[in-house]
């Protein structure tokens, strides 16, 4: 049985801290795993900007609720959805996703958490397990499923090479020309068709 394992930002709706670091012009917010492979640096680095300029969860949820899903990944998902399983793995936090999954269709996702202060500020965060997507993967695979990823970041290539069919979707250059083997592509129809090829 098969299991697609699809990266959220970046290939379904658009990078969340780059859209709040152009709401509250903030540009050091624009990091992101694209840029910065190691995630608890990142993170640390987010927080520490926030609390330097008294921003919090509020903030972050009131942009949140501006954005819209990318052109296309609705539709993607729902067809998707009529094939095989998906799951949305993504090192994004609870308090951000659920607005993106109401306009998602409700698709399945595995996150993390934040621990926030009464009165909104971020004080820290709850990784839901070490290295969450390829643990993930490997976890379902132990469970006798076939995995199939895709996704646009460092983060995301763990799972991507370790599943039975792995993409590159909307990823940086660098990432291309460091893994060549890896197929890549920009348009869900490409995607769609080469997971149809794997399932």
């Amino acid at each position: 049985m098969n299991v697609v394992c699809l990266d959220m930002e970046g290939v379904l709706v658009p990078e969340i801290w780059i859209a709040f670091a152009n709401e509250v012009g903030i540009p050091e917010l624009k990091r992101t795993t694209r840029d910065e492979p190691d995630y608890d640096k990142l993170m640390k680095y987010r927080l520490d900007i926030l609390k330097e300029h008294n921003l919090g969860l509020n903030e972050i949820q009131a942009v949140i609720e501006k954005i819209d899903v990318m052109p296309g990944a609705k539709e993607f998902l729902d067809e998707l959805r009529q094939l095989t399983q998906v799951i949305i793995l993504s090192d994004t936090f609870e308090q951000f996703a659920a607005p993106l999954m109401k306009k998602l269709g409700m698709p399945t996702i595995f996150c993390n958490t934040l621990e926030v202060a009464p009165n909104g500020e971020i004080t820290g965060y709850k990784m839901r397990c070490e290295k969450s997507k390829l643990t993930t993967v490997k976890a379902l695979q132990s469970c006798g499923f076939d995995t199939i990823a895709a996704g646009d970041s460092f983060n995301d290539l763990g799972m991507i090479l370790a599943s039975k069919a792995g993409f590159l979707f909307k990823s940086t250059e660098q990432i291309k020309k460091d893994y060549p083997e890896l197929l890549a592509f920009e348009e869900y129809d490409e995607l769609l068709d080469a997971i149809k090829s794997a399932l």
